[in-house]
């Protein structure tokens, strides 16, 4: 049985950490000068990427705005804060993140899985499987093909939606939890600087997760944030939802 003073303790450390994350992400990216995303009547947002998008949502369920279909990490925490902070809206909220995904993968869905749902903002997380994939030898793809498949893969949806708001997340990861160590660097670092070089290329607002991460880690140990150096907690979760929120000044 948990001591009163021990639940107390714990209790007392998870509040004083969720009350930081806001400082967290103040501190990580204090500037944003992209201009605010403006929502129009019943905008369609859709989160795109791989399990750390996905975190979890059931496939058959094919509703805006449910719980199920948007998982349970920061898509469907962003989620929740837009439903409340924009609800006069009536937003249409989607999450079509599939684990283990790369590029190619995305490209291969994108025509059922984004152009057909007419997305007004598309928020796109991908890059970290096009490593860690080739990092144990599941994958023969490189950084050029990455930054190739993105690029062609963004290119077509700007041709079918030419006004679709771009979100473009950065490949991140948690040195020394897990799954990661010193033999994801300096290659992986390729991954984060090709996603902010199309970012740009596009005028996509640009996330810096790594840098969000690596703030966090000042406030409580990397395995507080993610369980293996990917795919984040749930208080990992909340942070990441918070900088989308405050990238794309939504909420």
């Amino acid at each position: 049985m948990i001591k009163r003073r021990d639940f107390l303790k714990n209790t007392t450390l998870t509040a004083t950490l969720a009350l930081s994350i806001p400082q967290i992400v103040e501190a990580a990216i204090p500037e944003f000068t992209a201009p605010a995303i403006k929502l129009n009547q019943g905008d369609v947002i859709l989160f795109q990427g791989d399990s750390i998008t996905d975190a979890g949502r059931k496939k058959e369920s094919k509703t805006s705005n449910q719980m199920d279909n948007l998982g349970y990490g920061y898509a469907l925490h962003a989620a929740a804060e837009l439903l409340v902070s924009q609800a006069a809206k009536r937003p249409e909220i989607y999450n079509k993140g599939i684990s283990g995904n790369k590029v190619y993968q995305l490209a291969n869905r994108w025509d059922t899985d984004c152009l057909e749902l007419k997305p007004s903002v598309l928020s796109i997380l991908i890059g970290v499987n096009d490593y860690w994939h080739k990092h144990n030898g599941k994958y023969d793809g490189t950084t050029a093909i990455y930054e190739k498949d993105y690029r062609a893969l963004l290119e077509r949806t700007k041709k079918a939606l030419p006004n679709v708001k771009l979100v473009i997340g950065e490949p991140f990861a948690v040195k020394d939890v897990k799954a990661v160590d010193n033999s994801w660097y300096p290659e992986f670092d390729e991954y984060r600087a090709a996603a902010k070089k199309i970012a740009n290329e596009f005028g996509a607002i640009f996330i810096p997760y790594q840098q969000v991460f690596d703030e966090a880690q000042k406030h409580a140990p990397g395995s507080y944030w993610t369980g293996d150096g990917v795919h984040p907690s749930l208080p990992g979760a909340k942070l990441m939802a918070n900088a989308w929120l405050k990238a794309t000044k939504l909420a």
